[in-house]
């Protein structure tokens, strides 16, 4: 009586232009989070794992737990580290987190 009937309208197709508006923010919003997050942290993985593989004798270093040292002895997984003299504490090789230039521990 009062309401009239309302009717489904028709479909309109979608045009390759609606589409590419549509994803175009994902697309963007993806390649931002590609250079600002995740391509620094592969390549400040890369550099930790060349650190870690040229550790020799000799080196200081600082573990991730703070512990400063030099490098008594290198094995394929840990790293024996002087502490202080006649201290010498093992640690894995993935907790070296820095290589000091040599002297360094003489001076602190």
């Amino acid at each position: 009586m009062f309401i009239s009937n309302a009717y489904a309208a028709t479909a309109a197709a979608a045009s390759p232009m609606d589409l590419i508006e549509n994803f175009l923010p994902l697309v963007v919003i993806f390649f931002l989070f590609w250079f600002m997050i995740i391509r620094p942290q592969m390549k400040r993985a890369k550099e930790q794992g060349k650190m870690i593989d040229a550790l020799q004798k000799g080196d200081e270093v600082i573990t991730s737990g703070g512990q400063v040292g030099k490098v008594v002895k290198v094995g394929e997984q840990f790293v024996s580290l002087e502490i202080a003299d006649g201290v010498v504490t093992n640690v894995q090789k993935s907790t070296v987190q820095t290589m000091l230039p040599k002297g360094t521990i003489k001076s602190i």
